[in-house]
C-alpha cells in the first residue's frame, strides 16, 4: 500500500509528458454523492452524517475522496474532467487542493443548484493546460411546478495552446417520476441542444463538448428526438453523439444485471478537430464482483443501508482530442 501512494506521489508530482500540447483531454464522472460530513440546513442531506442513516464519517469522507484522486491520476489527470453529485466547493477543495492534485495543480467551478438533495455539478481543469474565461450555470427547473434539477453548468475557456474549448457539465432527472421524468429530459436536452449551437455560433472554432449523466440511453426519446439523433451518430447541426461509438458490451452503469451507457459526451466541432480517443475506464478498484451472479459491477460508496467502499455506481469516460489547426 505505502508503495502505492509513493508511485501516485510521483505521477502527480511530475507532469504527463505524453501529452503534446496540441491534444486536449476532457473526462466525466458521477462521482455518486460526494457530501461532506455536515449537515445542510438548506437540503436534505441528513443521511449524510456520522449520526445519519448511513453513518458518514470524514474517515469514508476521505477514503471516497482518495480514490477519486488516484482514478483522476490513472487517468493521466485529464485537462477537464466534469462532476455530478458534488455537494459544495468544501468537497471540491478537499479533492483539488487537499490531495497532490494540487501539484498540477487542478481548480474547479461550482455553483449551488436548486437541487434538494443539494447535489451539482461541477468542472474541476488544470489551470496549467486550460484558462477559464467565463462560466456560469443554467436553469433547467420550474420554481413554479415544485420541480428542482441540477443546473446545466457552462465554462468557456481557452488551451493552453490558445484553442477555445467550450464545456457544457449535465446531470439530468432520473427515472423516477415516470412520464414527467420522460418530459422533463426531453424539454432539458432541447435546451442543451440549443446552447451548444449558441456556444458554437459565438465561438465559430471552437470545440463544444458536453457531457453528463443523462439518466438516458441513446435509443430514448430525450437523445433521439430531444438531442435530434435518431437513429444516427450525428445531428444536421453536427453534433455528434461520441458515446454510440463505444461497445455495446459494457456501459456506464449497471442496472438489474445490464450495462447501458446513460453517461454520455457530446461533441460539436470543425474538421480541424479530430477525436483521438474515447474510452471508458474500466479500473478494477471501480468493479467488483456481481453478487452471486456472473460478471462485474461497479463498487459503490454505500449499496442501500451498508457501506460498501467504492466510488460510484458510474464508471467514468475519458475523451482525446486533437486540434489540426
Amino acid at each position: 500500500m505505502r508503495r502505492l501512494a509513493v508511485i501516485l506521489m510521483m505521477m502527480v508530482s511530475i507532469p504527463s509528458q505524453s501529452q503534446e500540447f496540441s491534444t486536449f483531454t476532457a473526462a466525466w464522472w458521477n462521482v455518486e454523492n460526494l457530501f461532506d460530513t455536515r449537515d445542510d440546513p438548506h437540503t436534505n442531506d441528513e443521511e449524510y452524517t456520522p449520526g445519519g442513516d448511513l453513518h458518514w464519517t470524514r474517515g469514508k469522507f476521505y477514503s471516497k475522496i482518495r480514490g477519486i484522486y488516484k482514478t483522476i491520476v490513472m487517468m493521466d489527470m485529464p485537462d477537464v474532467m466534469g462532476l455530478a453529485e458534488v455537494e459544495n466547493k468544501y468537497v471540491l477543495r478537499e479533492l483539488c487542493q487537499g490531495t497532490p492534485l494540487a501539484k498540477v495543480p487542478y481548480r474547479y467551478v461550482h455553483y449551488d443548484s436548486p437541487d434538494r438533495r443539494g447535489i451539482d455539478c461541477a468542472l474541476i481543469y488544470r489551470a496549467d493546460r486550460f484558462t477559464v474565461i467565463d462560466s456560469r450555470p443554467v436553469r433547467v427547473s420550474d420554481s413554479a411546478e415544485g420541480f428542482f434539477t441540477r443546473d446545466i453548468l457552462v465554462v468557456e475557456g481557452v488551451t493552453a495552446d490558445g484553442d477555445s474549448v467550450c464545456l457544457l457539465v449535465n446531470h439530468w432527472p432520473s427515472k423516477r417520476g415516470g412520464d414527467e421524468a420522460d418530459a422533463r429530459r426531453l424539454e432539458i436536452a432541447r435546451t442543451l441542444r440549443q446552447l451548444m449551437l449558441d456556444l458554437k455560433a459565438k465561438h465559430p472554432d471552437a470545440a463544444v463538448i458536453a457531457m453528463g449523466d443523462m439518466n438516458a440511453t441513446s435509443a430514448e426519446e430525450a437523445l433521439s428526438v430531444g438531442m435530434g439523433f435518431g437513429n444516427d451518430t450525428v445531428t444536421p447541426e453536427g453534433i455528434r453523439l461520441l458515446t454510440r461509438r463505444l461497445p455495446n458490451d459494457w456501459g456506464s452503469h449497471k442496472y438489474q444485471g445490464q450495462w447501458r451507457y446513460i453517461d454520455h459526451i457530446f461533441l460539436l466541432a470543425g474538421e480541424s478537430w479530430e477525436v483521438k480517443k474515447l474510452k471508458l475506464m474500466k479500473f478494477d478498484h471501480l468493479l467488483t464482483d456481481e453478487n452471486g451472479k456472473p460478471g462485474v459491477r461497479p463498487k459503490r460508496t454505500n449499496l442501500g443501508p451498508r457501506y460498501e467502499g467504492g466510488l460510484s455506481d458510474h464508471l467514468p469516460l475519458l475523451l482525446r482530442l486533437k486540434h489540426n489547426p
